[in-house]
């Protein structure tokens, strides 16, 4: 958001709701100084924006506006008559999740839409069952979900929803090319470009020889590898250390194990950055280091994807963040122009690119 002289107050309010509709949420110090006016100014603006049902305040700030939010009478929301019902099917309900949906809750308030929320598992059996089951309802007009898509039961099961009798969006998820689907839709961020962005920071802070911690089996570490990958070489940088591991699924002795053989190899080959998905693995290799004699970034910089408890840790990590309440909100965008438009409407396929918040571990 450019600032330039202070906007007056409707185009003011106006470009509080674009860069809630941008990012999902707002700080009010940080629109303060962005539009040039005082933090009060920016409150009172938020203010009436929420008694107009336009968003929800917080601490702070203010988020997109929830269905959570009975702050307004349900007579003075702005939300549109119920046109369409459809079914979204979330691999998790915390962590991550809880950003798309609430994006999603959003726009369905705004559209017209009914959602019907259900969390699954990261289990393809798990998955279908419970998309299978609001298919057999027989009350939907359309499907957001997002799917296991690795490996030969990814791959079937992506066929069998475009096989489905009704319009598919893939939130977060994306499907092969080579696997040649027509009809399936998706909305996700472009986590092959993070990781080439990550590449780029670490290598414009002077780091030559850098190392990777991914999370086993996370489709986002798959694609951020790609994306940091091409880019190493691309950039003349090193990775000397590169470690695929679950920290949040082992013991603490392990856990402790596998960051201490981490810090080991970056001390034995020079390795002077690491980025690490997702954030809680960064915040543990970073309290580790430290606990252990590490000075944070000037022994070794940490850069983390996700951005969930990134700026939380001590020093604040410097982290790519999706912008997952858009995502969440352009996958229900896309649904509703397909149902409305129908087949005449050409397939959408949109990627959203993370964005880079510099902290002082870099």
């Amino acid at each position: 958001m450019s600032a330039g002289s202070p906007p007056f107050g409707l185009s003011r309010r106006e470009r509080i709701l674009d860069e809630l509709r941008r990012t999902g949420s707002v700080r009010v110090a940080d629109l303060a100084r962005d539009l040039g006016v005082a933090e009060l100014t920016i409150r009172r603006d938020i203010g009436q924006l929420a008694d107009r049902g336009l968003l929800t305040r917080v601490h702070g700030g203010a988020t997109l506006r929830s269905r959570l939010d009975t702050s307004v009478p349900a007579e003075a929301r702005t939300s549109a008559p119920i046109r369409f019902r459809v079914g979204m099917v979330t691999p998790s309900l915390t962590y991550y999740w809880p950003h798309i949906i609430v994006g999603a809750r959003a726009a369905a308030t705004e559209l017209g839409v009914q959602l019907v929320l259900r969390g699954a598992s990261y289990s393809v059996a798990d998955q279908r069952r419970q998309i299978a089951s609001l298919v057999d309802s027989g009350s939907l007009h359309g499907l957001i979900v997002a799917p296991e898509t690795t490996g030969a039961d990814g791959r079937a099961f992506l066929h069998w929803l475009e096989s489905l009798p009704l319009p598919v969006v893939l939130a977060e998820r994306r499907a092969a090319s080579a696997l040649a689907l027509t009809k399936l839709e998706w909305v996700t961020t472009d986590h092959v470009f993070g990781g080439s962005l990550a590449a780029d920071h670490l290598a414009t802070r002077g780091h030559t020889r850098v190392g990777i911690l991914t999370s086993a089996g996370s489709p986002t570490s798959s694609q951020l590898r790609r994306g940091w990958e091409r880019s190493l070489a691309e950039l003349g940088l090193d990775c000397p250390v590169d470690v695929d591991a679950s920290l949040d699924a082992l013991d603490g002795t392990a856990r402790e194990a596998v960051v201490a053989d981490l810090l080991a190899q970056c001390r034995a080959t020079g390795t002077t950055a690491l980025l690490v998905h997702s954030d809680p693995q960064a915040v543990l290799v970073q309290q580790y280091a430290r606990d252990h004699g590490w000075h944070v970034p000037q022994d070794l910089a940490i850069l983390a994807y996700d951005d969930e408890v990134a700026e939380s840790a001590e020093p604040p990590i410097t982290a790519l963040r999706p912008s997952k309440q858009h995502v969440g909100r352009l996958a229900v965008e896309t649904m509703v122009g397909r149902l409305s438009e129908g087949a005449s409407r050409p397939v959408q396929r949109t990627y959203v690119l993370p964005v880079l918040h510099t902290r002082e571990s870099t």
